[in-house]
């Protein structure tokens, strides 16, 4: 079983995996399965992969079978496992825990080459109901404190599968990423009485110099101090602490503006590898008036060096208004 070990320096949990375990002449270059039979998440294939937990398909179709648009199902190799208890103990001054979670993967489409941008509008509306279902799910496992839904898409951003999936890992504790956020925004809020996350929504719309797109209920910018080249939010621009509130209307703009935020980022930087995250709050949390649920999309164009990894500082070639030009004259 993995096991999670806490640092007890800043208190950031690390998952021990040891059903990967790796040894050293193991880290070297992957092979990319081949389109079609050898792809497990092509149509046909459902067989490959673990027995779906979610599907969206015709009306009568049978389980693990064709005809579906988008299917869920566990990851054959998880990080985390979702059977057994938690057992958090004590080694020393150290804290420990089993590797107790879930680790699912979103299939977008039974088409092996057709990526977010090409698809049809409600059909990666769909894409964006499986994440609210599954969440909505999940949330009901009271070992369970948070859910990250991220896409990898190409190798470099972290991909093993070239074939358009996210996936989704619900944990025990709650990230120290996402801790630092809510704090900075509650600290924020006691201050101000106002959320951090929409005062940076009017902020943006009013100076327009970094916002890329928009449309009724979302806003895409790129942040005042991006850590990276054209890292890109979004933003409902309705206070909203929970992703899972998502209404009807709302998953439909937001289909619209992912899709036009990833085909301006393909069409600019030549179909970059990227990572996208969605920021939400604790599963075990009541709405927060202080915190705003997001989108962080990170195209991979530099490597991280020891200078960033040495001191927490970023080094961003690109400034944002720039790469928000850039973006925003892209069609």
């Amino acid at each position: 079983m993995p096991e999670l070990r806490r640092d007890p320096i800043i208190g950031r949990w690390v998952i021990i995996s040891t059903e990967r375990g790796k040894r050293p002449s193991d880290f070297g270059a992957e092979e990319e399965p081949e389109i079609g039979k050898l792809c497990p998440f092509c149509a046909g294939n459902e067989d490959k992969t673990p027995s779906e937990v979610l599907a969206y398909g015709a009306s009568g179709r049978e389980k693990n079978k064709s005809g579906w648009r988008v299917r869920v199902v566990p990851n054959k190799f998880p990080v985390l496992q979702i059977e057994g208890n938690i057992d958090r103990k004590a080694e020393g001054m150290y804290d420990k825990m089993n590797g107790i979670g879930a680790h699912e993967v979103l299939i977008e489409t039974p088409n092996h080459n057709q990526e977010i941008p090409d698809l049809p509008e409600e059909r990666f509306e769909e894409v964006l109901w499986a994440y609210r279902d599954r969440i909505i799910d999940l949330r009901k496992d009271v070992r369970f404190e948070y859910i990250l839904i991220f896409k990898n898409q190409g190798m470099a951003a972290g991909a093993s599968l070239q074939h358009p999936h996210s996936q989704l890992i619900a944990t025990p504790m709650v990230p120290v990423r996402v801790r630092q956020e809510i704090l900075g925004s509650k600290q924020y809020f006691d201050y101000k009485e106002r959320c951090i996350f929409c005062d940076i929504i009017v902020q943006e719309l009013a100076s327009n110099t970094r916002v890329v797109a928009e449309n009724d209920h979302f806003v895409a910018f790129e942040p005042y101090a991006a850590r990276f080249p054209f890292e890109t939010w979004i933003i409902p621009k309705t206070h909203d602490s929970h992703f899972e509130d998502l209404q009807k209307h709302e998953a439909l703009s937001l289909s619209r503006i992912l899709k036009k935020i990833l085909h301006k980022i393909r069409i600019v930087l030549d179909n970059p590898p990227y990572n996208y995250v969605i920021h939400n709050s604790p599963l075990k949390e009541a709405p927060m008036p202080h915190y705003h649920w997001h989108m962080e999309i990170i195209p991979k164009l530099h490597k991280i060096a020891g200078f960033e990894w040495g001191t927490g500082f970023y080094i961003n070639p690109t400034p944002p208004e720039e790469a928000a030009q850039f973006l925003k004259e892209a069609d």
